[in-house]
């Protein structure tokens, strides 16, 4: 059927801002789908909240719009834009339960607009938890005993008759949110009641547990014609019991007989095309272990995250195919992108293992339970691909970056077999790194499958790896066992350190003896068709398939690796964009990444693409195979910077600000050095290596002291310290890893904290605008409320944070971006820290002033001037609307962090708000970040004693608004004696009714806690900052916060104007 002529304009619901659960894989799909609908020349309406990915781009869509996803902001934009179409399935849950919900009210109907791709029925079938499992008994595919409960009661009832274990999952909620595995009554109660708030239809399914079944999903498309494909299937190498976004996954799976294969294929198959499904559709399997029983855990009626895994692990783009299907044509009409010759008929085979790895955020959050389960922690994941499972685990390991480079990284050699036997119980990040320590001590394949379920093939392959560990250490190093090493990547680094030899020593040995990487291509096909577009992988052996290309000038682009708090998307928003300028000036791009989720990794990006670890023996095997002219490292976040010694080592030149002129602005004495040479004052402040030093250095200043190690991104290890105690404390959390660089220790100074992004040529710069922090001095940047342009600061401090930052450009002779973080007190201005590279405001800045800083800088690199860019250098003029970026947490997800906000970054994503109005902006950056108030109107103030001041103000503001306040007992106090009526309740360790109690009742809106200096998990702060997140509750600990939250909810209700950012110029 060719494309339906109807479907003229289409709104593309984007899925928010990044969670835990939700990342950058539905920005990619997103990405590619708007690209593909572009190029049948539909126009493309796009909505999405958050500033920071490539998505909300004007190059992506023709009209763009960063507003809050809410109903009555979709509805405002389909009167305003008319589209006649709308395509829900590509923002992952946000987006798919809120084209639900617009087709349920009949405001679709009544505007003519109609849901493309998959059907709303379809959608309601594969959701709906009652619906679902009435379908699979229809069509007679096994399912789990379950039943759908709405109330607690129904819920214990139907585990009498079942027996524990069960699992319990909400509906429409994405990445298991509220979801668990209950082994008693008081699990079962503490679950269901937390699944019900959360789920959109106030439903959870019961059902028995089969965890310890090995979980096998299936990605399949289906066009309206009905033709199927399978396109990847994937094992996860935890059993069933695991999310599939923290587990280990493999594709294509390896321990399945082609009978179990064909078998779940084929039901596959049947269940997509009962449910009428057109488009991508991931299905996930349980199956036995040694029987052939197998039954559905779940359908996915959209783009998900293991359809980004599938589309990279094939080269099989998933989320284009989708959108011309969604726009009426067949899969025999779509030719494959890769081949260029093939059609999108033809399933992908594959002649190489690829394996996923999850980043868990347990190195932020070092008070949180490691344990994995049905809900997902994980931030992001990494890909590496190899001819072997041993090679790619290998690979995937060094790419996590997380101090991790083999089988020997996490040391359990002190436990006993006993110890470990119990240690295997526990499923948690470290479970291989346990599993190799067992093998080391004996015990059986046996032994081990039995206390894990994990399948005796994958226990095998780690016992290949284990034992070369033990050749490696006990025999002498022949090229033959070196070739062998190689073959199981094992890094030469880890090599040298096994046999003791040193790391150039073991690559000497490797050029003498002929043995280097090749490079192999990802062509979909197993090479029964020639690829046009390539893209690589690097193994040892064979002959190399990477075609030598000369002629134009070649630029290698260090991407930003896997997704962790702290370096997300903005990182690869930069590369693609100097990727794209590269390219328009006539070079040739090479992008090194290893990360499935995201834009820069997609196959038509670059020139060539090389999915592999970014280490620098993995990138020397790129350079000493492409001779690239230069590399830029400046857009890849912290990951390009760290290596950008090792690429000068290997003779590359770096393009833009040089390498020297970037440790000047780490090096605490040369940067010093800098300052007074330009005469910009900074914070005092001294670098030391031991806590001794640093007591001494505290001590001179006065408390309090801002102690960091340096050469971090996200603020990685900072903190605010207030006494000798405190800096033995941090001093020792930052000691656990080894620093090679000293650690800093400043006097810490409280005003407004103001940020700059600019571009610099060397002689003039260009600053976009000038972005300052709702929260003070001490919050991360990453973790405040940003407001452009600088609302309260006057002329005479604006001049001065220009001229500051134009001599620190030139005093570091930048060429490309400089990102500067500044304190504001009176007239007075500090400079914080000064980062010559792209920051997390780069997007957010070049989307709301219109000037494509990236494309700037990019160009600058290769050699040309603002001027001549077109641009009058120095300060642009304001813009007359206000944008401000509000950050986004993941607390819930994540048990026993703690939540209160300082010098650490803990957000995942952001959202923004944009108006003409200051109010109306702060209001719909809080819309879009999820905080909808008011609900109850009851509240709960318990505030240090340095903040009871403010806290009357906003309480009485709260008070104006019809609030019930609580308060603990010298809060109270305060707000009673300044006439604001607080209602006194006990702390927790005192008699009920106690604090907990009040936020457990489900009644309370808002919690106001702002905690005291200190880390002691049993504090009653700790604690019922904890509990309010994890009952749903808004959760602030800072005074800033709250004022700016106080003043959205008084300018609450009226109708959202609406700001097109693609017009924005």
């Amino acid at each position: 059927m060719p494309k339906n002529a109807s479907v003229k304009r289409v709104m593309v619901i984007g899925s928010g801002p990044i969670v835990i659960g939700q990342a950058a894989e539905f920005d990619y799909a997103g990405t590619q789908a708007c690209r593909s609908l572009k190029e049948e020349g539909v126009e493309v309406i796009l909505v999405n909240s958050n500033p920071a990915t490539i998505m909300t781009d004007k190059d992506i869509a023709d009209k763009v719009y960063i507003e809050p996803l809410t109903i009555k902001v979709l509805e405002q934009i389909i009167e305003k834009e008319k589209p006649d179409s709308i395509l829900p399935t590509l923002g992952g849950q946000a987006g798919l339960n809120l084209g639900m919900e617009l087709e349920e009210s009949g405001f679709l109907k009544s505007h003519h607009v109609r849901l493309l791709g998959t059907t709303a029925a379809t959608i309601r079938n594969a959701e709906g938890r009652q619906e679902f499992k009435d379908l699979m008994e229809r069509i007679g595919e096994p399912c789990a005993a379950s039943e759908v409960v709405e109330n607690v009661e129904d819920g214990i009832a139907f585990v009498g008759k079942i027996g524990y274990p069960v699992v319990l999952r909400p509906a429409y909620t994405l990445g298991g949110s509220g979801g668990g595995i209950a082994h008693n009554q008081t699990e079962l109660v503490e679950i269901l009641e937390n699944g019900l708030r959360l789920s959109r239809v106030g439903q959870v399914l019961v059902e028995r547990c089969i965890a310890g079944w090995k979980e096998i999903e299936y990605e399949v498309m289906r066009d309206s014609a009905g033709n199927c494909i399978t396109v990847c299937n994937m094992e996860n190498i935890d059993p069933v019991g695991v999310h599939t976004g923290d587990s280990i996954v493999v594709a294509p799976s390896q321990t399945l007989s082609d009978k179990e294969y064909q078998m779940l294929r084929s039901s596959a198959l049947n269940i997509i095309n009962e449910l009428g499904i057109t488009g991508g559709c991931n299905v996930q399997f349980a199956l036995h272990p040694t029987s052939f029983e197998y039954c559905v855990i779940e359908v996915n009626p959209r783009v998900s995250r293991s359809s980004a895994l599938a589309s990279k692990a094939t080269g099989y783009p998933i989320a284009k195919v989708a959108a011309k299907i969604a726009l009426g044509y067949t899969l025999d009409e779509i030719k494959n992108a890769i081949t260029g010759k093939t059609y999108a008929s033809f399933e992908p085979a594959l002649d190489y293992c690829v394996v996923k790895m999850p980043r868990l955020p347990f190195d932020k959050f070092i008070t949180a339970k490691r344990t994995l389960t049905t809900q997902m922690k994980a931030t992001g994941e990494v890909m590496s691909i190899c001819t072997n499972f041993e090679g790619a685990l290998m690979k995937a390991i060094r790419s996590l970056e997380q101090h991790v480079d083999c089988l020997l990284s996490c040391d359990f050699s002190a436990l006993s077999a006993d110890e470990l036997r119990d240690r295997l119980k526990i499923v948690d990040d470290q479970r291989i790194w346990v599993i190799a320590e067992a093998l080391r001590k004996g015990l059986t394949y046996e032994e081990i499958h039995a206390i894990t379920m994990i399948d005796i093939w994958f226990i095998d392959k780690l016992a290949v790896l284990v034992e070369m560990e033990e050749a490696l250490k006990k025999e002498p190093l022949t090229p033959k066992l070196l070739r062998e090493a190689k073959r199981l990547e094992f890094p030469d680094n880890v090599i040298g350190r096994l046999t003791g030899m040193a790391e150039s020593d073991v690559k000497a040995m490797r050029q003498e003896n002929g043995i280097t990487a090749v490079f192999k291509i990802v062509d979909t096909c197993a090479a029964e068709f020639a690829a046009s577009t390539p893209y690589y992988y690097s193994t040892f052996g064979g002959e190399s398939e990477a075609a030598s290309t000369k002629g134009r000038k070649k630029v290698l682009v260090l991407g930003s690796g896997p997704i962790r708090i702290g370096q997300g998307i903005e990182f690869d928003y930069c590369s693609v964009h100097a990727t794209w300028a590269f390219s328009r000036a006539g070079y040739e791009t090479i992008i090194i990444n290893n990360n499935p989720e995201t834009v820069s990794t997609d196959f038509d990006i670059a020139d060539k693409l090389y999915f592999e670890p970014l280490t620098p023996e993995d990138v020397e095997n790129i350079v000493n195979a492409e001779q690239p002219d230069g590399a830029v490292v400046q857009f890849g976040g912290q990951t390009a910077i760290k290596l950008t010694e090792s690429l000068m080592k290997m003779g590359v030149p770096i393009f833009g600000t040089k390498a020297e002129d970037v440790d000047a602005a780490e090096d605490r004495e040369l940067f010093d050095a800098i300052l007074q040479q330009t005469g910009i004052p900074r914070a005092a402040g001294g670098t030391v290596y031991t806590a001794k030093e640093a007591k001494e250095v505290a001590n001179r200043l006065g408390y309090p002291v801002l102690v960091r190690p340096s050469y971090v991104l996200g603020g990685q290890g900072m903190q605010i310290a207030t006494s000798d105690e405190e800096i033995e404390v941090f001093m020792e959390i930052i000691n656990r890893i080894a620093q090679d660089h000293p650690i800093l220790v400043d006097k810490y100074l409280q005003g407004k904290e103001i940020e700059v992004d600019a571009v610099c040529d060397g002689t003039d710069i260009l600053i976009p605008g000038i972005m300052e922090h709702i929260e003070r001095t001490g919050i991360h940047s990453g973790d405040s409320i940003s407001v452009y342009p600088a609302p309260t600061i006057d002329g005479e401090v604006k001049e001065k944070i220009a001229e500051y930052t134009r001599r620190l450009a030139a005093a570091l002779h930048v060429k490309g971006l400089i990102n500067i973080q500044f304190i504001a007190i009176g007239t007075e201005v500090y400079v914080i820290e000064v980062n010559p590279r792209s920051s997390r405001t780069v997007p957010y800045i070049s989307k709301v002033t219109g000037i494509p800083i990236v494309d700037l800088a990019t160009e600058v690199i290769i050699g040309k001037t603002i001027r001549e860019l077109g641009y009058e250098p120095g300060l642009q003029p304001e813009a007359d609307y206000f944008a401000i970026k509000m950050p986004v947490f993941s607390f819930e997800k994540i048990r026993g962090a703690e939540i209160s906000l300082g010098p650490e970054m803990k957000s995942t994503g952001e959202c923004l708000g944009i108006a003409k109005d200051f109010n109306e902006a702060l209001y719909k950056a809080f819309l879009g970040a999820g905080v909808v108030l008011p609900k109850h109107k009851q509240m709960i103030i318990t505030v240090k004693d340095a903040d009871k001041g403010e806290a009357i103000e906003i309480g009485r503001r709260f008070e104006k608004l019809g609030y019930t306040i609580y308060a603990t007992r010298s809060t109270a106090a305060a707000l009673n004696e300044a006439g604001v009526k607080a209602r006194r309740v006990n702390k927790i360790s005192q008699e009920s009714p106690t604090v907990m109690d009040l936020i457990l009742g489900h009644k309370i809106d808002l919690v106001i806690d702002t905690p005291t200096q200190g880390r002691d998990k049993s504090r009653d702060g700790f604690l019922i900052r904890r509990t309010s997140i994890e009952t749903g509750v808004n959760c602030i600990t800072a005074m800033d916060t709250a004022r700016a939250l106080v003043t959205s909810m008084e300018n609450a209700g009226g109708e959202l104007t609406l700001v097109d950012v693609a017009s924005l110029s």
